[in-house]
């Protein structure tokens, strides 16, 4: 023979059934379904008050908590999250702070639970990765020391326009030099960007670049006419190892940002593509805090170089008083 399986509705409704009937005395059921006097009659008030739904267990939380996160902050915590999709919890604290410094804002992993509550995260798959083949960027001691180069990938706009961003980034202080958009790929238009920024920011050291066109080539030492003119400049190209993407890795976690906040989706028109990249900008150096910093900012980071460039290139002597294994190197 099974058990007999029971739950606490049914035996307050068989209580309650045997109360009506009044073939008993209230103790003596009481006695009989093993609970006090004063138990049974909590659950006869609450039956004459609500019916069935009075026999329901009440939540025993209590109605406030003096350490709950009040209302207006929660608000401006997810309004923060809800302006910049791509910021934690982490950046969202630390820009909150520097707006307002004298409002104790919660801890990030609270803010990270006012996210998850208000629906504004998303589940990230779990990935095996493996460990990085080797440490590129520990000789990255000091700004304009090197710099990153590289295109984000072409595009099209809602209105059929390509869109081919190129980005030049500090790889000590994150401070992003230029996000531009060119019509191609090649050193016609590669160039004037690189000049500019060399006369506005001075001369890095050396330029990290992958291996594609136009920054290399397959021609004597890799090189291409654009890393020539680096050359001449005064600047020595570093170009990663093939198929290791990761050794330009600060970049191309820029890139990552740079696609979620202005291309995903595109704009409508290549005017409104490039504005993004305006805004994108300013708010990259200016506002988005960056935990490898501090959770500061690059506010006053790109500060010129050192060695300044007035659009003389050297001659290409100075080739041969470089270590050749420097362009190479990872």
């Amino acid at each position: 023979m099974g058990w007999t399986e029971t739950c606490a509705m049914t035996e307050r409704m068989r209580f309650m059934t045997a109360v009506e009937q009044g073939d008993e005395a209230f103790a003596a059921v009481c006695r009989r379904f093993g609970v006090s006097r004063k138990t049974g009659y909590k659950w006869l008030e609450r039956y004459q008050a609500e019916g069935v739904l009075g026999l329901i267990d009440r939540s025993r939380a209590p109605l406030s908590h003096p350490e709950a996160v009040p209302a207006a902050i929660a608000e401006r915590c997810l309004a923060v999250r809800r302006a910049h999709p791509t910021w934690g919890p982490v950046k969202v604290r630390a820009w909150l702070e520097r707006q307002d410094a004298e409002i104790a804002w919660p801890a990030a992993s609270t803010i990270g639970e006012l996210f998850d509550r208000a629906g504004l995260t998303v589940k990230r798959r779990v990935r095996r990765r493996g460990p990085p083949s080797s440490a590129p960027l520990a000789h990255c001691g000091a700004a304009n020391d090197v710099w990153c180069v590289d295109f984000k990938g072409w595009f099209r706009t809602g209105d059929g326009s390509r869109c081919e961003p190129l980005t030049l980034s500090d790889a000590h202080s994150r401070y992003l030099l230029r996000c531009q958009a060119l019509a191609r790929n090649d050193t016609e238009h590669a160039w004037p960007v690189l000049d500019a920024a060399f006369r506005e920011f001075g001369l890095p050291h050396w330029l990290r670049s992958d291996n594609g066109p136009p920054f290399a080539s397959r021609g004597a030492g890799g090189l291409s006419r654009l890393s020539v003119m680096v050359i001449k400049a005064g600047v020595v190209p570093e170009r990663i190892l093939p198929g290791k993407p990761q050794q330009n890795g600060r970049l191309e976690r820029l890139h990552l940002t740079l696609l979620q906040d202005t291309a995903d989706p595109p704009a409508s028109s290549l005017r409104q593509q490039l504005k993004r990249f305006k805004d994108f900008q300013r708010l990259y150096n200016e506002e988005r805090p960056h935990q490898a910093l501090g959770n500061d900012t690059q506010r006053g980071a790109g500060r010129c170089a050192d060695r300044s460039h007035r659009g003389r290139g050297r001659q290409l002597e100075c080739l041969l008083r470089t270590d050749r294994t420097r362009v190479h190197r990872s």
